[in-house]
């Protein structure tokens, strides 16, 4: 089955049912989406599948062929991070980072539904993903500025 992860299509000669998660680790070398629960609890695996947040430790390989998939490594533009990326670093949302991929991944998702959330449709959006060293207020206000900042944007397009 062909696999598309950041824009690279890959042929992958592997059981249907294997777990994405290690798919991109093995197959793409993609490894910032991280094994954390196996279970789909923690949100350490947390992918976008065509825009849309997923599990990778329990998505089967064989349910996205032909969709695209965002990865950690695939969200920046080049070298200008996407706005929730330069947010988490700008919030200093991390302290050990195993969960950050994911919870960058789980923001874009909700960004892209809901521009402009507030703090509690962030909480709730946002309840899946656990971080351990519990970064959860900066996270959240990282959250905040890049919606702030890609709503800004988005006005400067519109009006350029």
């Amino acid at each position: 089955m062909d696999v598309t992860a950041n824009g690279v299509s890959t042929r992958v000669d592997t059981d249907p049912e294997r777990p994405l998660l290690w798919v991109l680790r093995n197959e793409f070398g993609l490894t910032g989406a991280k094994y954390g629960c196996g279970e789909g609890q923690c949100g350490a695996c947390t992918v976008l599948i065509d825009g849309v947040a997923h599990r990778s430790c329990i998505t089967a390989v064989g349910s996205v062929a032909g969709r695209a998939i965002t990865t950690i490594e695939g969200l920046a533009d080049g070298e200008k991070l996407h706005p929730v990326q330069q947010a988490f670093l700008d919030a200093d949302a991390m302290q050990c980072g195993y969960c950050t991929p994911g919870m960058i991944l789980q923001s874009v998702a909700l960004l892209r539904k809901n521009a402009a959330p507030s703090e509690a449709e962030i909480r709730q959006h946002m309840e899946g993903n656990i971080c351990r060293c519990g970064t959860y207020n900066r996270i959240v206000a990282a959250i905040q500025d890049a919606s702030r900042a890609m709503l800004t944007d988005a006005k400067e397009h519109e009006h350029a």
